[in-house]
C-alpha cells in the first residue's frame, strides 16, 4: 500500500502509519478503526478526557494509567490500548485527534475510498446524500465516504470538499461573484 508523502511527513501520520502496519500484520485494521472512532467520540463528549490528553502537567505515567482505564471502560482492543500507552509515554497525546484522522485516511485509501465533506444550508435527506454520494463516486472513480454538516451562512446550495479539491455551488459564493462582477 502506498501512503501519501504528506501523511508520512507529519508526526501524527508517522504514528498512524505505524499503527496501521501493526493492525495489518495482526489482521485487526477494522477493529482498530472502530476503536479509534469510539475514542474520537469519547474525546468529543468528555471535556475531562480531552483535557487529560492535552494537559502538560499530567505526568506520563498518570496519563498512561488514566488512558488504560478509559480504554478498558470503552472496550478497546489490546493493540489500541498499547498504542495509547506509547503515545502517553512519548508525550504525544495532544496529537491523538490528528493520529485518528490520519489512520482513517490511510484505512480509507487502503479500501479504495475517498472521504468527502458536504456543507449545506439545511440538513440533507438520506436520498439526497445517496444521490450526491453516487455522483461523486462516478466522478472520482472511487467509493466516496460522505459526511455532512449544516452551515446556515451558505444561504443555499452545497460546498463539497474532497481532499484538497473544493466544489462550491453555494448561493453565498454566487452572490459574492455577482457583486464582484458588478463592481468592475
Amino acid at each position: 500500500m502506498e501512503i501519501s508523502a504528506g501523511i508520512q511527513a507529519s508526526l501524527s501520520g508517522r504514528y498512524a502509519s505505524a499503527l496501521f502496519e501493526l493492525a495489518s500484520e495482526q489482521g485487526t485494521v477494522t477493529a482498530v478503526e472502530s476503536d479509534l472512532e469510539t475514542l474520537k467520540a469519547a474525546l468529543a463528549d468528555s471535556a475531562e478526557l480531552a483535557h487529560l490528553t492535552t494537559n502538560p502537567k499530567v505526568s506520563r505515567s498518570e496519563s498512561e494509567k488514566a488512558l488504560a482505564a478509559v480504554a478498558k471502560l470503552l472496550g478497546l482492543s489490546e493493540l489500541t490500548q498499547n498504542f495509547l500507552g506509547v503515545l502517553a509515554q512519548n508525550r504525544r497525546l495532544p496529537a491523538l485527534p490528528d493520529v485518528i484522522a490520519a489512520f482513517q485516511m490511510i484505512a480509507a485509501a487502503q479500501r479504495g475510498e475517498v472521504s468527502a465533506e458536504v456543507a449545506s444550508a439545511h440538513p440533507l435527506s438520506e436520498s439526497q446524500l445517496e444521490t450526491l454520494r453516487n455522483k461523486l463516486t462516478a466522478r472520482q472513480g472511487r467509493t466516496v465516504k460522505l459526511t455532512s454538516k449544516v452551515d446556515p451562512d451558505l444561504l443555499g446550495g452545497l460546498v463539497v470538499t474532497i481532499g484538497s479539491q473544493r466544489i462550491d455551488g453555494s448561493i453565498r459564493t454566487r452572490l459574492n461573484s455577482l457583486a464582484q462582477a458588478m463592481k468592475a
